[in-house]
Formats: C-alpha cells, structure tokens, sequence
C-alpha cells in the first residue's frame, strides 16, 4: 500500500515574509519533481487535504514528488494579506516562483520536471517561462487545469463573476478596504492584495500580454518560443472563468510548443460534468482527467 506523507518547507524571502511549500512524497521516492501552483482568490489546498485527497497525492503515490505552493500572503505563507501588502503578480513571477524553484532543487538537486497549475496559475507560469526561456529545457511537460488568461466568452455567469464582480465591485473594495477579504465575501478561498487584484483586471480583460509594472512585453517574447509541451483541462460546466474559447486564445498566444486540450464531462465519456473546481476536487477525476495528466507525464520521461 502507497503511504502517502507531507511535510512543509518554510522559503524566507523579504524581511519577516516567508513562503509555503508542501512536499507531498512517498518515503524514499526518488521520482521527478512537481511543482504546483494555485491560482487567483485560491491557494495550495485546490491540490490536496491532509488527509491525502486530491491531485497532488494522487502524482505522490504514482512516484513523484509533489511541491504545492502558497504565493506570498496566501495559505500557510506569512504573514497574510492585510491593507499593508504591497506586492502582486509581478512580484509572484519575478521573486515568488523562483524562491520555489530554488528551493526545490535544493531538497531534490535539480529544478522541478514537471509544472501543473489551476487557473490564474497557468498564465503566472507561462509568464515566469517567457521571462526566464533558460528554464524551459528544463522542463519536460505542464498540465493546466483551467487557465486562461482573456476572458472572450460572453456566457451570463461571467457577465456576473468577472465584469460586475472582479472588474467593478472588487476594485471598489479593495479602494475601500486596502485588499480583497475574498475569503470573508465567499469569492474564494484565499485573499487578494489590491495590486494583484488589478494587475489580474488588466489581463483578464482583452489587452495586450503587457507587464503592467515594467511593462515587459509576454506575448512578443511568446511569439518566438516554443514551450514545454501543455496539456489543457477544461470542463464542460466551467461557463465563467475557462471556457474552451477563453483557453484556446491562452494558447494561441503561449508560443510555438506542442498544446492539447481535452474537455471533461459525461458527453465526453467522463464520470462528471467537471466546473472549474471540482475539476480538482471532485472524486471522479482520479479516473478521468488525473489519468490523462498522469499518460500527459509519461509521455515526456
């Protein structure tokens, strides 16, 4: 029997800031390293419980080790977001990532293999790759579950979450408050600084792939790339947030490397119809689109 065990790494970064990292391993596994990452209002736990349910056990006792993060403020990261709180996604692409890579391969002498991520967390690491292209031999294949980056669809449900919700209510709270209580509003499980809000306001809307702190240009350094190869989940009842016109731009502009997307769902042969949740969470994904992931892996030894 598999016997699943975490442990967690403490990454100092900033003056009294500290990162989460969970290392989700079977004892004495020497298999690849995975690094995964939350996305937007979320932190690590979309991954796993305690009680070893979830993605990043189920890669563990297939042999890797998992290495879930928690970004700067979020989850057992300290300290958490408060009006004080000054950093955002450009500080997670440019010190957040990083400090994880590193210490990564300080525990297993080499970077992390294998990248997975959850919605905001795919364009998070495309962004890092585009910026740092010396690490993309390094890594051998990346499955995304819901990312995107451009919302293009115009369903009802994202009329509601990300035009009334993220771009107008939450801007006027965070103006308000300093920072985005999400977890408190029930947004999410996690909280927002008002710099990561409206950095991820200006992507989320269809704009250029443009830093909106440096300015550094993502989708002109894109455009001559080729990156690890990306398998995309998405799931049939994800209206809002990843609809599969909202992940194929995604696509579009991340470069010239091998893509593939699969829909979940029961009209696809699946146990569920999958949102952009319980595409993680969801009982039946162990045998739906964690299988595709773990074959996805395989392919690319």
């Amino acid at each position: 029997m598999n016997c699943v065990k975490q442990k967690s790494i403490l990454v100092p970064i900033k003056t009294n800031q500290v990162l989460h990292l969970r290392h989700i391993y079977q004892e004495g596994s020497k298999g690849p390293a995975v690094l995964l990452l939350h996305g937007a209002v979320e932190n690590g736990k979309i991954f796993y419980t305690e009680k070893n349910k979830g993605f990043a056990p189920f890669l563990a006792k297939h042999g890797f080790n998992c290495f879930v993060a928690d970004l700067r403020g979020r989850g057992q990261s300290k300290p958490n977001i408060s009006a004080q709180s000054r950093y955002g996604q450009t500080e997670a692409i440019l010190e957040d990532i990083p400090a994880f890579i590193n210490s990564i391969k300080q525990v297993m002498g080499k970077e992390p293999e294998y990248w997975v991520a959850h919605s905001w967390g795919g364009v998070l690491m495309n962004s890092f790759l585009v910026r740092h292209p010396e690490m993309i031999p390094k890594v051998k294949a990346i499955a995304y579950f819901g990312s995107k980056r451009s919302l293009y669809n115009t369903h009802p449900q994202k009329l509601f979450k990300a035009n009334l919700l993220w771009y107008f209510l939450a801007p006027k709270i965070v103006k308000r408050k300093g920072f985005l209580p999400a977890k408190k509003l029930k947004w999410g499980s996690d909280d927002e600084t008002q710099k990561s809000l409206m950095h991820s306001v200006a992507w989320a809307k269809i704009a250029p792939w443009i830093d909106p702190q440096d300015q550094f240009d993502y989708g002109q350094a894109a455009s001559n790339l080729s990156l690890p190869p990306i398998l995309h989940i998405a799931a049939v009842k994800d209206k809002a947030l990843a609809q599969t016109i909202d992940i194929q731009k995604f696509m579009n502009e991340s470069g010239q490397g091998k893509q593939k997307m699969n829909i979940y769902g029961k009209k696809y042969g699946h146990a569920h119809n999958y949102d952009h949740i319980d595409m993680l969470t969801h009982a039946a994904a162990h045998d739906d689109q964690f299988q595709d992931v773990l074959s996805w892996f395989k392919i690319y030894k």
